[in-house]
């Protein structure tokens, strides 16, 4: 995430925009699981990578349930995510729940499902680093102006817009441009934005990396730049 800050600062510059990347939250193999109970009602998930990373969520249990519930999904939830990921792991648990493969009482079943479903939402959320906003409001002097660049930043921060945006990069595969006339997203704010994808080792598309500027911007000095940024990070990540 450091490295794409960087990429996304240094490109800002060169364009004289704003940059953007945005791209889903990597999973790590997990190395240890741990269920705490706190008060009625609520459980800590305590999750460490096997990059060291520890990560604390809070889930939702049965109110009164046992500490032996906890210890028995920590133990199943052991037993098949350590050494994976969820998304590798999560239909396989899935699938021996519902066909009752696996002897878990009523209880403890409602806190593994609860634990799926909470990290399942969390893997499919990424995040939006945005560079150089200044770069847009340096020619700004109406407020109704100011407060459609900050709508469109607004936007763009939701998982739905930043899924969409994912989508239609992937499947242009090269660069892409959002000019606002033409585009729902950028057309109240004035704005255009370049954009294009970057590649894990595998070759598949893990995110994208772009800048945002108004619709009268060089066009043809920025595309390459942004299309050389994007293949760089493909083989930095690679």
């Amino acid at each position: 995430e450091e490295a794409l800050a960087e990429a996304t600062s240094m490109l800002s510059g060169l364009a004289d925009c704003a940059g953007l990347v945005f791209a889903p939250k990597s999973e790590t193999p997990l190395k240890h699981i741990e269920f705490v109970g706190l008060t009625d009602g609520q459980a800590l998930v305590v999750m460490v990578g096997e990059n060291g990373v520890v990560e604390n969520r809070l889930i939702a249990v049965p109110v009164g349930i046992p500490p032996s519930a906890l210890v028995e999904a920590r133990n199943f939830l052991s037993a098949r995510l350590v050494g994976r990921t969820l998304t590798e792991a999560r239909a396989e648990i899935a699938a021996e729940l519902k066909e009752h493969r696996v002897q878990l009482d009523q209880l403890t079943t409602e806190v593994v499902e609860t634990g799926l479903a909470t990290w399942a939402g969390e893997s499919q959320s990424g995040y939006l680093i945005v560079k150089g906003q200044a770069k847009l409001l340096e020619n700004i002097t109406a407020i109704e102006d100011l407060e459609q660049i900050r709508t469109l930043f607004q936007a763009l921060e939701t998982k739905e817009t930043m899924a969409r945006l994912l989508e239609l990069a992937h499947d242009a595969e090269g660069v892409q441009i959002f000019i606002g006339a033409d585009n729902a997203l950028f057309a109240l704010a004035g704005c255009s934005m370049v954009v294009a994808p970057f590649a894990n080792s595998s070759e598949k598309i893990v995110g994208a990396i772009g800048v945002i500027g108004p619709t009268r911007i060089n066009y043809a000095r920025i595309i390459p730049m942004v299309d050389y940024t994007a293949k760089v990070i493909s083989r930095v990540i690679g």
